[in-house]
This record gives C-alpha cells, sequence and structure tokens, in this order.
C-alpha cells in the first residue's frame, strides 16, 4: 500500500486528531508504497478487457470510500498478482483459493483475505463437452482435456482434485491435457473442437451461456464439482488496519437496493460480500498437496 506521509494518512485514512493516532497510523504506512494511491490487481482469469470492465465501477467507489486514487494494474498472468502484493508492487488483489494459498505461504502468512463474494463460500466447477460420448468423469480417460490456468484454484486444482478422486490421473489417463490460461478460452477450445473436454469455473460458464456466447445445446456441462471456497479480496497483513478496516467495509455495505450497488455487484457476480479468512483455505492447501500442485 502506498507510503503515506503521517499528514497525508490523518487526512486520507484515519482522519485522526490525536497524537497517539498520528504515531499509529504512520507506523503501519511505512509498509505503503505510493502515497494517497491505492494500486488492485486481480488474477487474470478472464480476458483484460472484460477485467477492466468489470473493475471500474468497483474501483470509483473504493475511492469515494476510502479518500484514495485507486488504480487497477493488469498482470500477465497468476503468478504475477502472487508475487506483485508479496513485493509490495499492488496493494490488494482479487485472488482465487489456491492463489491465496500459493501467496499466503510464498509470504510466511503475511496475506490477509478480507472479504469474498457470499457464493465464494460453496464455489464449484464444471466439465463442459461437445461428445455425446462423454457424460462422465470416467469417460474421459483416452481423450484430450483442458485446464484453464496452471494455478487456477476452479479451473485446474480443484477440477484434478476431483478427477484424482474419481481415480483418473490427469498425467497418465488421459491423452493429453493443456492448459488455456483462462476460463473462457478453455470453453472456447472445446468449442473450437481443439480438445475433448475442459474443466472451468461455474460463474463464467453460467455467464457466457447468459451473454449467449457459447450454446449449450453444443458444448454441455456433464459434470459439476461439489462446493468448496474459492475467491477473495487479499492485501498485505502490514497494511494500515484503518484503511484495512475501510475497504472491509466498503465491500460489506455494497447493497443491490441502490443502483451503485447493484451494477458493481451484478459486474462482480455476487449477491453480496461476506467477511472470509484464511483458515477457510485449508482444504484448498491440502487439495494443492495431494495434487503435487504446492511443495
Amino acid at each position: 500500500m502506498s507510503q503515506f506521509s503521517a499528514i497525508r494518512t490523518l487526512k486520507t485514512i484515519l482522519g485522526a486528531t490525536a497524537a497517539a493516532g498520528l504515531m499509529f497510523a504512520s507506523t503501519h504506512a511505512a509498509a505503503q508504497n505510493t502515497p494517497g494511491v491505492l494500486r488492485v490487481s486481480a488474477i487474470p482469469d478472464e480476458n483484460p478487457t472484460e477485467l477492466q470492465r468489470k473493475f471500474k465501477p468497483l474501483g470509483d467507489y473504493l475511492a469515494k470510500q476510502t479518500g484514495l486514487k485507486v488504480e487497477f494494474t493488469p498482470v500477465t498472468d497468476y503468478a504475477a498478482s502472487v508475487e506483485g502484493l508479496i513485493n509490495k508492487k499492488i496493494d490488494m488483489v482479487w485472488f482465487g483459493g489456491f492463489t491465496f494459498v500459493q501467496a499466503n505461504v510464498r509470504s510466511k502468512g503475511m496475506v490477509t483475505p478480507l472479504v469474498q463474494r457470499a457464493e465464494d463460500e460453496k464455489f464449484r466447477s464444471v466439465f463442459v463437452t461437445t461428445h455425446k460420448d462423454i457424460n462422465k468423469l470416467e469417460d474421459l480417460k483416452g481423450k484430450t482435456l483442458s485446464f484453464g490456468s496452471e494455478s487456477s484454484t476452479s479451473g485446474h486444482l480443484m477440477p484434478r482434485s476431483y478427477l484424482l478422486a474419481a481415480k483418473i490421473n490427469p498425467d497418465t489417463d488421459l491423452k493429453r491435457i493443456a492448459f488455456s490460461g483462462a476460463h473462457d478460452a478453455t470453453v472456447a477450445s472445446v468449442a473450437g473442437g481443439k480438445v475433448d473436454a475442459g474443466a472451468l469455473n461455474i460463474s463464467v460458464w453460467e455467464k457466457l451461456v447468459a451473454e449467449h456466447k457459447v450454446d449449450p445445446s453444443v458444448v454441455r456441462v456433464f459434470y459439476t464439482t461439489p462446493g468448496y471456497y474459492d475467491y477473495n479480496w487479499s492485501v498485505r497483513s502490514d497494511m494500515n488496519p484503518a484503511l484495512k478496516k475501510k475497504i472491509t467495509d466498503a465491500f460489506l455495505a455494497l447493497d443491490k437496493s441502490t443502483p451503485e450497488g447493484k451494477e458493481i455487484l451484478e459486474l462482480q457476480r455476487a449477491s453480496k460480500f461476506i467477511p472470509t479468512k484464511a483458515e477457510n483455505y485449508t482444504a484448498i492447501e491440502a487439495a494443492a498437496h495431494n495434487a503435487g500442485l504446492l511443495k
């Protein structure tokens, strides 16, 4: 987070008048890098144009609520979002469950998840295909399959975990696996016949169907995973506690009964935001270890 001077910190974060408050804010502001700016990013699980479009109203709202200039910084891959937060190039990131775990492990517990969508408490992945002879996970043996990004929770880790639970090793039992890089790209690969099947997050799938960008009578879902914890908004643990609270409160206050709240929540595909905590992601961490994706 940005490195505020003591006066700037008073004006933009705490609004404090007491000397004790000034000293407290100054101590934590030392962990911030750019005065007056909140630098935000997101894992590139959709194309960059779509991510920018979805974030714009949320960024404007957070700027009003925090008094900071909010800048969205796109990253080229999931690993860049992890490194950006750890190396203080970014202040807040929209992580998938697995990328949060990676960031938390890499930083030795110095990443704090603030909020998640209510839907992320029981998130799911779907497997899709155009082939009539693929109707269950076991039918994938000897076929080609595309995941999303290698670091994706809903586009790789959890689909891989459920394949392993069905006694299918993607690396040895399938003809070939590929990584499309993003959920919408996975659907394109399946629809275009590049692979026999694909795995992606259910939220992106439902959006593509609702926007008529995929014909579900041609590309169909043949397996939906059980629910698991997924996406969250995370910050570094050394962020000023007052700013953490201000950001958290802003997300929790979003309400569909207001025009602004309705627009933001619909773009984020959320009914509402709720608090979250690192302990919610222990199952994701265990799945990553079991799949050999986390050392």
